[in-house]
């Protein structure tokens, strides 16, 4: 019913930038939060970046400075800008989304496929 679709990631050197998005689609009766979180081989999945339906953010302290994470509320779209990239940010980058979709159910958490991101120095 609800599906998360990333797009973006790719290869990039150290020092480079790409960007990721994240359309939410089915049927949505809000979003709550939106983040994107990254899980490199052999670690645990980590919060990236998250963002409220009002905007207020919070990020990983590796990330500050570097990454902004941004939405449209009107597209239920959440974007994640990575600047300054570094060998360490390698992993699969997963799109986060805790999504209600009728008054009658509780908000549940959905997650995109993943979407490759590799820094290499």
């Amino acid at each position: 019913q609800v599906q998360l679709v990333e797009s973006g990631g790719g290869l990039v050197q150290a020092g480079g930038s790409l960007g990721l998005s994240c359309a939410a689609s089915g049927r949505i009766l809000s979003i709550n939060f939106m983040g994107w979180y990254r899980q490199a081989p052999g670690k645990q999945r980590e919060l990236v970046a998250g963002i409220s339906s009002g905007g207020s953010t919070n990020s990983a302290d590796s990330v500050k400075g570097r990454f902004t994470i941004s939405r449209d509320n009107a597209k239920n779209m959440v974007y994640l800008q990575m600047n300054s990239l570094k060998p360490e940010d390698t992993a699969v980058y997963y799109c986060n989304a805790i999504i209600r979709t009728s008054w009658a159910s509780t908000a549940l958490n959905y997650w995109g496929q993943g979407t490759q991101v590799t820094v290499s120095s």
